[in-house]
């Protein structure tokens, strides 16, 4: 190293300082680069021993690269600093332009720090500018400023230097040389730090790329092959809710191809009375169950599944559709619904859909003017013969026999009085105009008689040929229930009371020809109380007005006539 007595300085001096910045820049990675820093003080500097000194994340300095002597590399590499012990430092000694020169006369207190350090042995100077083994000299790196034009920024690292090869302490040129060469040093730990950086968001880029391939593939995979219906939906804009992408799972279950199904929407496809759940499920996300139409005009119960895939720039774009088979499913849902409402036997309502059926029709409010129709319609018992013989023979009538009318809180009420239309019963027996919803009440005459002499097995034919000759002769819309044992109940609206008393005769008479039971030929016969329902009555009153008439009637015609089997 020339000294600052010297008027040149050596062409080879500024080629190796040239050839040490070349190299440093053009480092491969950031450990080459802290490497070929700390080579190029000791060969191009001609300092006998360097050290880098870097800045990690949390701000302490460790160790990263040292040249010049294998013993203190081997010594103090990898070992850190504390920022703290660093400052003090850089605070202290004799500033040479960004450089700090601490003698030896005060860097004795820096002894028993944090810093890793090293140590030479040599004589004592004998000039005023000669080395002292003691003396530290260094050059702070700092990244180049915000601004640029040479203006500092956040400190990179910081070199040590010690033993220039002269002896002597460096003179103006070699101050000069260190601070711009820890400048370009600082430029190229940056850069290679910036390198560094970049591949490895190449490297997490790649991999993510990989892993979207992957996971791209995955559900590829799964929508194709899945067992159950998917399909890809288009969402907003003028095409909403156009499918654009189906599996063989769902082609299979609507009987559709894959080109075809891209010409429909879900909607249709729906079942028109399904149509509002599934605009309200396409909007919402969810889960509906619906009707969806298959090639061959026919509906499938399929449960429906659709899942909003957003966009984070643009908002949702797609909806994701499972589709599953659920036919099964709905068909025991409906034959348990059915099991539950009918009778096990005959196949018509039971008890309680009759009186759910009958509650759906009244009200609580009764019409003004107009007589409940238990009073209008029944006549009192004093104009027939003495109940006391009949009640011997048949028993109390059936209101008394344990029949249950009583219903749950609210079942026989009809709430919607806005749009309702009063059930009124005809007035009197002359007024053919008025029109009613009348209730047959129907007891069998003899059927006990057929079951005490043939068998059960019997009785239930009787009981199955008889329901199926009252749902024969009554229209479409009308109900025929029954309610337990031998006896029905027929629920006929728009009726006036000749037409009432026309149906009870037919039937009547349809229900006493002969009947075909275990090989034999049998015969019943067969009582009908006619009642009539009204708003203002609960289905308890309807039901006992009718059971209260077919008692008058059985008991009005002699025992001879009653009984047919």
């Amino acid at each position: 190293m020339e000294t600052e007595s010297e008027p040149y300085v050596r062409l080879a001096s500024l080629r190796q300082l040239h050839r040490a910045m070349a190299d440093m820049n053009t480092a491969r990675s950031l450990a080459d680069t802290l490497q070929t820093v700390a080579d190029g003080v000791v060969d191009a500097l001609g300092y006998e021993l360097a050290c880098v000194n870097l800045v990690r994340p949390d701000g302490d300095l460790v160790v990263a690269a040292l040249a010049g002597n294998s013993a203190a590399e081997a010594l103090i590499t990898g070992r850190t600093g504390s920022r703290e012990s660093w400052d003090r430092r850089l605070g202290m000694g004799e500033r040479w332009g960004d450089l700090v020169f601490i003698p030896h006369t005060e860097g004795w207190v820096l002894d028993d720090d944090d810093v890793p350090q090293w140590y030479t042995d040599g004589p004592a100077p004998r000039f005023e500018d000669e080395w002292h083994p003691s003396d530290r000299l260094f050059a702070p790196m700092y990244a180049p400023g915000p601004q640029g034009g040479g203006t500092s920024g956040e400190l990179v690292g910081v070199l040590s230097v010690d033993r220039p090869r002269n002896g002597r302490r460096p003179g103006a040129w070699g101050r000069e040389a260190l601070q711009m060469y820890a400048f370009q040093a600082a430029i190229a730990i940056s850069n290679a730090r910036l390198r560094a950086n970049m591949q490895r968001a190449l490297v997490r880029l790649e991999r993510d790329q990989q892993a979207l391939r992957a996971s791209e593939e995955s559900f590829r995979q799964a929508f194709e092959y899945a067992p159950s219906g998917m399909a890809i939906a288009e969402m907003g804009g003028d095409q909403h809710g156009r499918i654009l992408r189906t599996n063989d799972a769902l082609c299979r279950l609507l009987g559709r191809p894959a080109s075809a199904m891209r010409r429909y929407s879900f909607s249709d496809l729906v079942h028109p009375e399904d149509i509002g759940t599934l605009l309200r499920t396409s909007a919402e996300g969810g889960r509906a169950e619906l009707r969806l139409c298959r090639r061959d005009g026919t509906y499938v119960w399929v449960s429906l599944r659709n899942s909003v895939v957003a966009d984070a720039a643009d908002g949702p774009r797609f909806l994701l559709t499972h589709v599953e088979d659920i036919e099964e499913r709905k068909r025991r849902e409906l034959q348990l619904a059915h099991r539950a409402s009918h009778d096990s036997l005959t196949g018509l309502p039971n008890s309680a859909e009759l009186r759910a059926r009958l509650s759906a029709r009244l009200c609580r409010q009764q019409p003004q003017g107009v007589l409940p129709a238990s009073a209008a319609s029944m006549e009192p018992f004093e104009s027939f013969d003495s109940a006391d013989s009949f009640d011997a023979a048949y028993g109390p009538p059936a209101f008394d026999r344990g029949h249950d009318f009583d219903f749950p809180p609210g079942a026989e009420t009809y709430d919607g009085y806005d749009h309702h239309v009063h059930t009124v019963a005809p007035a009197t027996e002359f007024d053919d105009g008025a029109k009613g919803l009348a209730v047959l009440f129907c007891d069998l005459d003899g059927f006990k008689s057929i079951n005490d002499r043939f068998g059960h097995n019997a009785g239930d034919a009787v009981l199955i040929e008889v329901a199926h000759r009252l749902a024969g002769g009554v229209r479409d819309g009308d109900t025929v229930a029954r309610l337990g044992g031998d006896e029905f109940v027929i629920l006929a609206d728009g009726l006036g009371r000749a037409d009432a008393q026309d149906l009870a005769v037919r039937l009547r008479n349809e229900i006493i020809q002969p009947i075909r039971a275990e090989g034999r030929a049998v015969r019943v016969g067969a009582s009908f109380g006619i009642g009539w329902a009204q708003c203002g009555m609960t289905a308890d009153e309807v039901l006992k007005s009718a059971d209260e008439r077919m008692y008058v009637e059985k008991r009005s015609r002699p025992k001879q006539h009653r009984r047919a089997g």
